[in-house]
C-alpha cells in the first residue's frame, strides 16, 4: 500500500507531467498545421524547436509525404534539410515521391530525387502512380531519370495500362514511344487495350493495335 507520502509524491509526478504532455500535443498540432498550410517558416522554426523531421500525423502520414502531396515545395525543402527520411513509407506503402508523382508536382519530385528518392521497387512505382494522373512532363522525366517503363504493381498493373484506364491519350502515347510492352496483362488478365477497349475509347485502342497490341 502507498504511504501519504508516497501517494503525495505520485500526484506531484503526474502534476509536472501532464503540463508538458499539452505542450508537447499542442506543438504537434500546430506542427502539422503548419506544414499542411504551407508555413515554411513555421516548420522551420517548430524544427529548431525540436519538432522531429520525421514526425507522422493520426493517420499514419510522414510530414514530408504530406507537404509533397499538398505540393508545399517551400515546406519539402525545409524537412530536406532537416534530413527529413525521403524514402520513409505511409502506412499504405507510399512514399514522398510516389504522392508527388500521382499529384503532378514535378519540382517537389525533383527535390526528393536530388536527396535520393528511390524511383523504382517492387510494388506501385512514382511512374505508374504519374501515369495514373496523366502528368506526362513528371512520367517523362522518371523515364529519364532511369525509371522502368514497364515495371508492374503487386497485381500486374503498368503504367500504360493505368493510362489507358484513366483515359490518359497522351500519357499512354508517351509510354508506347518510351518501349511500354503493349502486350503486358495483369493478374487478371487485362491488357491496356483491354481497358481502353472497356472504356469506349476507340482512338487509344486502335494506336495500341498499330503499336501491336493483340486482342
Amino acid at each position: 500500500m502507498f504511504t501519504e507520502a508516497r501517494r503525495r509524491l505520485l500526484m506531484l509526478a503526474v502534476a509536472l507531467v501532464l503540463p508538458t504532455t499539452a505542450v508537447a500535443q499542442q506543438l504537434l498540432e500546430d506542427f502539422l498545421v503548419a506544414v499542411n498550410n504551407d508555413k515554411a517558416a513555421d516548420v522551420r522554426a517548430m524544427l529548431a524547436r525540436g519538432m522531429d523531421a520525421n514526425t507522422v500525423d493520426a493517420n499514419g502520414d510522414p510530414v514530408l509525404f504530406i507537404a509533397a502531396r499538398g505540393g508545399h515545395a517551400a515546406v519539402v525543402d525545409v524537412l530536406l534539410a532537416a534530413k527529413a527520411d525521403v524514402d520513409r513509407r505511409n502506412r499504405f506503402g507510399d512514399t514522398a515521391l510516389m504522392t508527388a508523382s500521382l499529384n503532378g508536382h514535378l519540382r517537389i519530385a525533383k527535390a526528393l530525387r536530388a536527396r535520393g528518392a528511390a524511383i523504382d521497387f517492387n510494388g506501385w512505382t512514382p511512374l505508374i502512380y504519374a501515369a495514373t494522373g496523366g502528368h506526362d512532363e513528371v512520367v517523362r522525366w522518371l523515364i529519364v531519370e532511369g525509371a522502368d517503363v514497364n515495371a508492374k504493381s503487386p497485381n500486374g498493373t503498368t503504367a500504360l495500362m493505368m493510362a489507358a484506364r484513366e483515359g490518359k491519350y497522351s500519357t499512354a502515347l508517351l509510354l508506347i514511344d518510351r518501349g511500354a510492352d503493349v502486350n503486358r496483362r495483369n493478374d487478371s488478365g487485362a491488357s491496356a487495350l483491354d481497358w481502353a477497349t472497356r472504356n469506349g475509347d476507340t482512338t487509344l485502342a486502335e494506336r495500341l493495335k498499330r503499336a501491336g497490341a493483340r486482342g
